[in-house]
This record gives structure tokens, sequence and C-alpha cells, in this order.
């Protein structure tokens, strides 16, 4: 179980909380016998759940962000173009274990090197393809967020399935910069698909809440906390 903190001008982004039955390997790591069963928290059943209305707010807003970010946030991107020696699930999966690690919801700097570059990424308020997009997005979440942790609660890897995937569950506690100082807090998990060279070929959040509640969150004025 690996916790990150970060308290300061920099914060972090969104998590979710998933079940499936696991066969312990290793402290931390375990293997899945089946896909993850995701309810209705699946994110590919996110069209279903959350009103357009609201999909297409959080996409008009992330792009007004992204017109008036600053121009250097592509030269950070440029930083991660490495490539890393990877053969297999156990390697993409000691490296996701290492981002969370290193606080990467946090700081909006991971491995971009174990993603393919037209990955699908997508939560219950947004889907879109493309690694570096979804970088410019993590950098543009980083300003909003004060006092945040992420903690890893379980990282799993599949057995038995036709696809391989890593599956990550983890919570989210991070204040607002706003003037109420809103408290989120989200139990997530995410999917790792990999394709046949184990590069990463989908990102997919779930959350223990819908996308309104966690919105919601936001304009709780009296849940900042201590």
């Amino acid at each position: 179980m690996a916790t990150a903190w970060y308290c300061g001008r920099s914060p972090l982004l969104l998590p979710a909380l998933s079940q499936s039955r696991l066969k312990q390997r290793t402290p931390g790591v375990h293997s899945c016998s089946t896909a993850p069963n995701y309810n209705k928290k699946d994110p590919a059943t996110y069209d279903r759940e959350t009103p357009q209305i609201l999909k297409l707010a959080v996409s008009g807003v992330t792009e007004l962000l992204r017109l008036f970010s600053p121009s250097d946030q592509e030269r950070d991107i440029a930083k991660q173009a490495e490539e890393l020696p990877v053969s297999s699930v156990d390697d993409v999966l000691m490296i996701i274990k290492s981002d969370y690690e290193n606080a990467y919801f946090v700081t909006g700097n991971f491995t971009s090197a174990i993603y393919a570059e037209d990955c699908i990424f997508e939560d219950p308020t947004i889907k879109f393809r493309g690694k570096q997009l979804y970088e410019r997005n993590l950098k543009l979440l980083v300003p909003f967020f004060e006092c945040a942790s992420i903690r890893l609660r379980r990282i799993e890897k599949d057995i038995n399935s036709d696809s391989n995937f890593v599956l990550a569950t983890w919570k989210l506690r991070t204040k607002l910069k706003l003037p109420w100082r809103p408290l989120i807090s989200i139990d997530g998990s995410t999917i790792y698909e990999l394709d046949r060279e184990f590069k990463i070929v989908r990102h997919a959040e779930s959350w223990n809440v819908s996308a309104l509640e966690a919105i919601g969150q936001i304009f709780n004025f009296g849940s900042s906390g201590g």
C-alpha cells in the first residue's frame, strides 16, 4: 500500500474503486482471474448515466483552460519521450506502481513512454484519444488543487483474459483552490489495457460516485474540513 502526499501549489487528479477476485502473488501486487466487473460504474457505460450536457460542459471547460495555459507546457511534455525496455505485463505494472508512488496524479509527471500515442483516456465525464492531450490535461489540473493525497490501495494484473490489463484501485483526497476550499474525496480505479507490444491503449477510470455527485462536491460549501 503506497500513499503519496502533496501539499502546496501543485495538486492531484481524479480516481476510483473496483473489486475483483484476486490471487495474491507478491505484497501489494495481485493477479486477476477475470476482467474486473465495474457494474454500472464501468467507464464503458458512462454514456448512459452521465448527462450529455455535463460531458459537454466538462469538455468545454477543459478546452478553455488549454487555450489559456502557458505555452511552456509543451516543453514539459517533451521530457517524457524516452523509451523504456518493456517486455511483459509485470514490467508495465511495476512502472505504473512507481508512477503512483511518485504521485503522478499530483504532479502531472508520469511515464508516457508506456502509453500508445493514440491511447484512449476516459472517465465518467470525458473521453478522448491521445497521450499528449492527456499530459496537457494533467498539467492544466495541477494548479487547482492543494494539500492533495493519493493512496494506491491495490494493483493487480490479469492472468486468464483475452487481453492484458493492469488494474489499480486508489483513493483521492484534495482541496480545491476556491474561496470556500471544497474537499474532494473519491474512491476509484483505473484499468490499463495493453496491446501485444505491452503499450497501454486504454486508460479508463471508474469512480464510486456518479459524475454529478463528484462535481457536486465542488459546491459543498461546508466540506472544507481540517
